[in-house]
Protein backbone atom coordinates (compact mmCIF):
# COMPACT_ATOMS: atom_id res chain seq x y z
CA UNK A 1 0.00 0.00 0.00
CA UNK A 2 1.15 3.41 -0.84
CA UNK A 3 1.97 5.79 2.07
CA UNK A 4 0.35 8.53 1.49
CA UNK A 5 -2.93 6.12 0.77
CA UNK A 6 -5.33 6.86 3.33
CA UNK A 7 -6.88 3.78 5.33
CA UNK A 8 -10.76 3.80 4.81
CA UNK A 9 -12.23 4.22 8.51
CA UNK A 10 -13.12 0.50 10.15
CA UNK A 11 -16.72 -0.24 10.29
CA UNK A 12 -19.04 -1.24 13.23
CA UNK A 13 -18.71 -5.23 12.36
CA UNK A 14 -14.90 -5.40 11.68
CA UNK A 15 -14.13 -3.86 14.97
CA UNK A 16 -15.76 -6.67 16.77
CA UNK A 17 -14.73 -8.91 14.48
CA UNK A 18 -11.17 -7.37 15.27
CA UNK A 19 -12.01 -7.32 18.83
CA UNK A 20 -12.58 -11.42 18.96
CA UNK A 21 -9.24 -12.00 16.75
CA UNK A 22 -7.26 -10.36 19.47
CA UNK A 23 -9.30 -12.19 22.12
CA UNK A 24 -8.42 -15.47 20.44
CA UNK A 25 -4.86 -14.46 20.18
CA UNK A 26 -4.54 -14.28 23.99
CA UNK A 27 -6.29 -17.80 24.44
CA UNK A 28 -4.24 -19.41 22.43
CA UNK A 29 -1.16 -17.31 24.05
CA UNK A 30 -0.01 -15.84 20.64
CA UNK A 31 1.33 -11.89 20.14
CA UNK A 32 0.78 -9.92 17.09
CA UNK A 33 4.50 -8.80 15.88
CA UNK A 34 2.22 -5.59 14.40
CA UNK A 35 1.20 -4.30 17.82
CA UNK A 36 4.76 -4.83 19.41
CA UNK A 37 7.82 -4.18 16.59
CA UNK A 38 8.84 -1.28 18.58
CA UNK A 39 9.38 -2.61 21.67
CA UNK A 40 10.79 -5.68 20.76
CA UNK A 41 12.69 -4.25 17.68
CA UNK A 42 13.80 -0.87 18.87
CA UNK A 43 16.10 1.60 15.63
CA UNK A 44 18.89 1.51 18.85
CA UNK A 45 19.65 -0.76 21.97
CA UNK A 46 17.05 0.63 24.18
CA UNK A 47 18.11 -1.16 27.83
CA UNK A 48 15.35 -0.87 30.46
CA UNK A 49 19.16 -1.20 32.79
CA UNK A 50 19.97 2.45 33.66
CA UNK A 51 22.88 3.86 34.57
CA UNK A 52 24.16 3.87 38.47
CA UNK A 53 26.75 4.66 40.79
CA UNK A 54 26.96 3.08 43.55
CA UNK A 55 29.72 4.60 46.85
CA UNK A 56 32.10 2.90 48.44
CA UNK A 57 31.30 5.02 51.10
CA UNK A 58 27.64 3.86 51.25
CA UNK A 59 28.45 0.49 50.74
CA UNK A 60 31.38 -0.64 53.02
CA UNK A 61 29.85 0.40 55.87
CA UNK A 62 26.59 -1.56 54.94
CA UNK A 63 28.95 -4.65 54.45
CA UNK A 64 30.27 -3.65 57.67
CA UNK A 65 26.83 -3.98 59.56
CA UNK A 66 25.66 -7.52 57.97
CA UNK A 67 29.50 -8.78 59.29
CA UNK A 68 27.75 -7.77 62.30
CA UNK A 69 24.21 -9.72 62.31
CA UNK A 70 24.48 -12.04 59.19
CA UNK A 71 26.62 -14.83 59.67
CA UNK A 72 28.05 -16.83 57.02
CA UNK A 73 27.39 -20.69 56.57
CA UNK A 74 25.40 -23.31 55.24
CA UNK A 75 22.09 -21.66 53.76
CA UNK A 76 23.25 -17.77 52.77
CA UNK A 77 26.84 -19.77 52.01
CA UNK A 78 28.01 -16.30 51.15
CA UNK A 79 27.87 -12.55 53.06
CA UNK A 80 27.66 -11.22 49.60
CA UNK A 81 25.65 -7.80 48.68
CA UNK A 82 24.23 -7.92 45.40
CA UNK A 83 24.40 -4.16 43.57
CA UNK A 84 20.43 -4.15 42.17
CA UNK A 85 20.15 -1.75 38.91
CA UNK A 86 17.66 0.60 39.65
CA UNK A 87 15.67 0.15 36.11
CA UNK A 88 15.65 -3.86 36.26
CA UNK A 89 12.36 -4.07 38.80
CA UNK A 90 14.30 -5.28 41.97
CA UNK A 91 16.39 -8.17 40.56
CA UNK A 92 19.38 -8.59 42.05
CA UNK A 93 21.26 -7.56 38.76
CA UNK A 94 23.86 -5.04 37.90
CA UNK A 95 22.71 -5.41 34.25
CA UNK A 96 21.28 -8.08 32.15
CA UNK A 97 23.94 -10.51 31.90
CA UNK A 98 25.70 -9.23 34.95
CA UNK A 99 25.87 -9.76 38.55
CA UNK A 100 27.80 -7.72 41.33
CA UNK A 101 28.03 -7.49 44.64
CA UNK A 102 30.38 -6.68 47.86
CA UNK A 103 31.41 -9.43 49.81
CA UNK A 104 32.46 -9.31 53.32
CA UNK A 105 34.55 -12.17 55.48
CA UNK A 106 34.98 -11.18 59.34
CA UNK A 107 37.88 -12.25 61.19
CA UNK A 108 38.69 -15.86 61.26
CA UNK A 109 35.75 -16.43 59.02
CA UNK A 110 35.33 -19.52 56.72
CA UNK A 111 32.96 -19.36 53.91
CA UNK A 112 32.08 -23.02 53.31
CA UNK A 113 33.05 -24.98 49.55
CA UNK A 114 30.54 -24.91 46.69
CA UNK A 115 30.67 -24.51 43.23
CA UNK A 116 27.89 -23.60 40.14
CA UNK A 117 28.26 -23.43 36.56
CA UNK A 118 27.73 -19.85 36.42
CA UNK A 119 31.61 -17.83 35.81
CA UNK A 120 32.65 -15.76 38.82
CA UNK A 121 35.86 -13.43 39.67
CA UNK A 122 37.06 -11.60 42.57
CA UNK A 123 38.54 -8.01 42.78
CA UNK A 124 40.06 -6.85 45.88
CA UNK A 125 40.22 -3.14 45.85
CA UNK A 126 41.26 -2.75 49.86
CA UNK A 127 43.01 -5.16 52.19
CA UNK A 128 44.07 -8.45 52.70
CA UNK A 129 44.09 -11.78 54.50
CA UNK A 130 41.73 -14.04 52.79
CA UNK A 131 42.26 -16.91 50.90
CA UNK A 132 40.15 -18.23 48.33
CA UNK A 133 40.47 -21.77 47.66
CA UNK A 134 39.69 -22.91 44.32
CA UNK A 135 39.80 -26.98 43.73
CA UNK A 136 42.37 -27.13 46.72
CA UNK A 137 44.38 -24.63 45.43
CA UNK A 138 45.21 -22.17 48.44
CA UNK A 139 45.10 -18.73 46.23
CA UNK A 140 46.03 -15.39 48.57
CA UNK A 141 43.89 -12.36 47.93
CA UNK A 142 45.58 -8.80 48.07
CA UNK A 143 44.79 -5.49 47.08
CA UNK A 144 44.68 -4.84 43.27
CA UNK A 145 44.50 -8.73 42.43
CA UNK A 146 41.77 -10.45 40.23
CA UNK A 147 41.29 -13.94 41.01
CA UNK A 148 39.29 -16.35 39.28
CA UNK A 149 36.77 -18.95 39.70
CA UNK A 150 35.67 -20.80 36.56
CA UNK A 151 32.71 -22.52 36.17
CA UNK A 152 31.93 -25.38 38.10
CA UNK A 153 35.06 -25.39 40.42
CA UNK A 154 34.92 -25.75 43.89
CA UNK A 155 36.10 -22.95 45.70
CA UNK A 156 35.60 -21.64 49.76
CA UNK A 157 37.27 -18.76 51.88
CA UNK A 158 39.20 -18.09 54.81
CA UNK A 159 40.04 -15.05 56.47
CA UNK A 160 43.15 -16.35 58.53
CA UNK A 161 43.34 -12.52 59.90
CA UNK A 162 42.12 -10.25 63.23
CA UNK A 163 40.63 -8.04 60.63
CA UNK A 164 37.32 -7.97 57.91
CA UNK A 165 37.93 -8.16 54.36
CA UNK A 166 35.93 -6.91 51.34
CA UNK A 167 35.98 -7.23 47.86
CA UNK A 168 33.76 -7.41 44.68
CA UNK A 169 32.70 -10.55 43.16
CA UNK A 170 31.04 -10.31 39.45
CA UNK A 171 29.27 -13.55 37.74
CA UNK A 172 27.33 -14.14 34.93
CA UNK A 173 24.15 -15.04 36.71
CA UNK A 174 21.93 -13.06 34.76
CA UNK A 175 22.46 -14.52 31.63
CA UNK A 176 22.59 -17.56 33.19
CA UNK A 177 19.51 -17.40 34.85
CA UNK A 178 17.56 -16.28 31.31
CA UNK A 179 19.14 -19.41 29.64
CA UNK A 180 18.72 -21.83 31.90
CA UNK A 181 21.56 -23.16 32.42
CA UNK A 182 22.46 -23.43 36.13
CA UNK A 183 23.69 -26.14 38.32
CA UNK A 184 24.58 -25.69 42.13
CA UNK A 185 26.56 -28.30 44.16
CA UNK A 186 27.56 -27.71 47.96
CA UNK A 187 30.80 -29.42 48.55
CA UNK A 188 32.89 -29.83 52.12
CA UNK A 189 31.35 -27.87 55.31
CA UNK A 190 34.61 -26.39 55.37
CA UNK A 191 37.61 -25.47 52.92
CA UNK A 192 39.83 -28.88 51.95
CA UNK A 193 43.02 -26.53 52.56
CA UNK A 194 44.06 -23.63 55.02
CA UNK A 195 47.54 -23.04 53.72
CA UNK A 196 48.66 -19.71 53.42
CA UNK A 197 51.13 -19.72 50.47
CA UNK A 198 52.60 -16.32 48.83
CA UNK A 199 51.63 -18.09 45.82
CA UNK A 200 48.70 -20.40 44.32
CA UNK A 201 49.69 -23.79 43.04
CA UNK A 202 48.23 -22.49 39.71
CA UNK A 203 50.56 -19.23 39.68
CA UNK A 204 53.63 -20.71 40.50
CA UNK A 205 52.82 -22.94 37.06
CA UNK A 206 51.16 -20.87 34.76
CA UNK A 207 51.59 -17.21 35.90
CA UNK A 208 55.25 -16.51 34.18
CA UNK A 209 55.49 -13.75 31.09
CA UNK A 210 55.50 -15.09 27.97
CA UNK A 211 55.96 -18.79 29.04
CA UNK A 212 53.36 -22.09 29.22
CA UNK A 213 54.16 -25.49 30.30
CA UNK A 214 54.08 -28.38 28.10
CA UNK A 215 52.23 -30.45 30.67
CA UNK A 216 49.09 -27.79 29.55
CA UNK A 217 49.29 -27.05 25.68
CA UNK A 218 45.37 -27.85 25.23
CA UNK A 219 43.22 -24.78 25.39
CA UNK A 220 40.68 -24.14 28.14
CA UNK A 221 37.52 -22.11 28.16
CA UNK A 222 38.52 -20.27 31.18
CA UNK A 223 42.07 -18.92 32.56
CA UNK A 224 44.21 -21.47 34.30
CA UNK A 225 45.79 -18.54 36.44
CA UNK A 226 43.79 -18.35 39.62
CA UNK A 227 45.08 -15.05 40.52
CA UNK A 228 46.27 -11.93 37.91
CA UNK A 229 48.60 -9.93 40.61
CA UNK A 230 48.34 -6.05 41.07
CA UNK A 231 52.37 -5.79 40.82
CA UNK A 232 52.05 -6.91 37.15
CA UNK A 233 48.82 -5.10 35.88
CA UNK A 234 50.99 -2.01 37.60
CA UNK A 235 53.97 -2.63 35.78
CA UNK A 236 52.14 -2.77 32.59
CA UNK A 237 50.26 -0.38 32.82
CA UNK A 238 53.40 2.80 34.18
CA UNK A 239 55.33 0.76 30.82
CA UNK A 240 52.49 1.73 28.49
CA UNK A 241 52.61 5.77 29.76
CA UNK A 242 56.41 5.86 29.69
CA UNK A 243 56.65 4.37 25.91
CA UNK A 244 54.33 7.23 25.26
CA UNK A 245 56.35 9.66 26.82
CA UNK A 246 59.24 8.37 24.65
CA UNK A 247 56.63 8.76 21.56
CA UNK A 248 55.55 5.42 21.12
CA UNK A 249 52.04 4.46 20.77
CA UNK A 250 51.95 2.36 23.10
CA UNK A 251 48.29 3.84 24.88
CA UNK A 252 44.53 3.48 24.02
CA UNK A 253 44.37 6.95 23.42
CA UNK A 254 46.25 9.87 24.54
CA UNK A 255 47.13 9.93 28.65
CA UNK A 256 44.80 7.00 28.45
CA UNK A 257 46.78 3.20 29.41
CA UNK A 258 44.89 0.13 29.23
CA UNK A 259 45.59 -4.13 29.60
CA UNK A 260 43.11 -6.51 29.17
CA UNK A 261 43.72 -10.14 31.31
CA UNK A 262 43.95 -12.83 29.14
CA UNK A 263 43.55 -16.51 29.16
CA UNK A 264 47.62 -17.89 28.47
CA UNK A 265 45.82 -21.12 26.38
CA UNK A 266 44.22 -18.97 23.75
CA UNK A 267 44.55 -15.50 24.33
CA UNK A 268 41.17 -15.06 24.85
CA UNK A 269 39.31 -13.69 27.70
CA UNK A 270 39.65 -14.81 31.12
CA UNK A 271 36.54 -16.47 31.11
CA UNK A 272 33.72 -17.52 27.99
CA UNK A 273 31.29 -14.68 29.38
CA UNK A 274 33.14 -12.21 31.14
CA UNK A 275 36.09 -9.82 29.52
CA UNK A 276 38.24 -8.20 32.52
CA UNK A 277 40.25 -5.29 32.23
CA UNK A 278 42.35 -2.53 33.66
CA UNK A 279 42.23 1.32 32.92
CA UNK A 280 44.89 4.12 33.86
CA UNK A 281 44.60 7.96 32.97
CA UNK A 282 47.15 10.44 33.32
CA UNK A 283 45.41 13.30 35.45
CA UNK A 284 43.75 16.03 33.35
CA UNK A 285 43.20 13.30 30.53
CA UNK A 286 39.75 13.05 29.41
CA UNK A 287 38.39 10.07 26.85
CA UNK A 288 36.16 10.52 24.21
CA UNK A 289 32.69 9.34 24.59
CA UNK A 290 31.23 6.22 23.24
CA UNK A 291 28.79 3.48 22.81
CA UNK A 292 28.85 -0.05 23.15
CA UNK A 293 26.70 -2.68 22.64
CA UNK A 294 26.77 -4.93 25.77
CA UNK A 295 27.06 -3.56 29.62
CA UNK A 296 30.50 -2.61 31.09
CA UNK A 297 31.04 -2.34 35.08
CA UNK A 298 33.87 -0.35 36.73
CA UNK A 299 35.17 0.07 39.71
CA UNK A 300 37.65 3.01 40.81
CA UNK A 301 41.14 1.16 42.28
CA UNK A 302 43.22 4.33 42.83
CA UNK A 303 42.81 8.37 42.49
CA UNK A 304 39.75 10.72 41.81
CA UNK A 305 37.44 12.10 38.87
CA UNK A 306 33.98 11.42 36.67
CA UNK A 307 32.86 10.02 34.50
CA UNK A 308 30.07 11.12 32.02
CA UNK A 309 27.09 8.67 31.58
CA UNK A 310 23.90 9.51 29.62
CA UNK A 311 25.47 13.40 29.40
CA UNK A 312 25.78 13.52 33.45
CA UNK A 313 28.83 13.80 34.86
CA UNK A 314 28.98 11.94 38.06
CA UNK A 315 31.94 11.94 40.83
CA UNK A 316 33.80 8.97 41.51
CA UNK A 317 36.54 8.06 44.50
CA UNK A 318 38.40 5.48 45.51
CA UNK A 319 35.88 1.62 45.65
CA UNK A 320 32.88 3.44 44.08
CA UNK A 321 31.39 1.11 41.13
CA UNK A 322 29.11 2.38 38.10
CA UNK A 323 27.64 0.16 35.27
CA UNK A 324 26.98 1.06 31.70
CA UNK A 325 24.41 -0.59 29.93
CA UNK A 326 24.43 -1.28 25.99
CA UNK A 327 24.36 1.39 23.76
CA UNK A 328 24.71 4.36 26.93
CA UNK A 329 27.03 6.83 26.51
CA UNK A 330 30.34 7.24 28.42
CA UNK A 331 33.23 8.87 28.88
CA UNK A 332 36.12 9.02 32.19
CA UNK A 333 37.26 12.49 33.14
CA UNK A 334 40.23 12.22 35.72
CA UNK A 335 41.27 14.53 38.35
CA UNK A 336 44.51 12.84 40.24
CA UNK A 337 45.98 9.73 37.95
CA UNK A 338 43.11 7.50 37.82
CA UNK A 339 42.99 3.99 37.80
CA UNK A 340 39.89 1.50 37.48
CA UNK A 341 38.91 -1.86 36.91
CA UNK A 342 36.12 -2.77 34.43
CA UNK A 343 34.24 -6.20 33.77
CA UNK A 344 32.10 -6.66 30.85
CA UNK A 345 30.30 -9.36 28.99
CA UNK A 346 32.02 -8.40 25.86
CA UNK A 347 32.64 -12.12 24.97
CA UNK A 348 29.21 -12.93 25.10
CA UNK A 349 28.70 -9.95 22.58
CA UNK A 350 31.78 -10.53 20.18
CA UNK A 351 31.02 -14.25 19.81
CA UNK A 352 27.25 -13.96 18.90
CA UNK A 353 28.42 -11.09 16.53
CA UNK A 354 26.12 -8.48 18.50
CA UNK A 355 29.34 -6.30 19.20
CA UNK A 356 29.56 -2.93 18.03
CA UNK A 357 30.86 0.42 18.91
CA UNK A 358 30.46 4.07 18.21
CA UNK A 359 33.32 6.24 19.75
CA UNK A 360 32.34 10.28 19.39
CA UNK A 361 33.81 11.52 15.58
CA UNK A 362 34.66 8.20 14.55
CA UNK A 363 33.00 4.60 13.67
CA UNK A 364 34.20 0.80 13.99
Amino acid sequence: MDAHTKLKPITPEEEAALAELYADFGTEHLMPLWTQIDDLMPKHPAPKAVPHVWKWSKLYPLAKRSGDLVPVGRGGERRAIGLGNPGLGGRPYISPTLWAAIQYLGPKETAPEHRHSQNAFRFVVEGEGVWTVVNGDPVRMSRGDLLLTPGWNFHGHHNETDKPMAWIDGLDIPFSYQNDVGFFEFGSERVTDYATPRFSRSERLWAHPGLRPLSGLQETASSPIAAYRWEHTDRALTEQLLLEDEGQPATVEQGHAAIRYVNPTNGGDVMPTIRAEFHRLRAGTKTPGRREVGSSVFQVFEGSGAVVLDGKEQRLDVGDLFVVPSWISWSLQAETQFDLFRFSDAPIMERLSFARTHVEDAHR
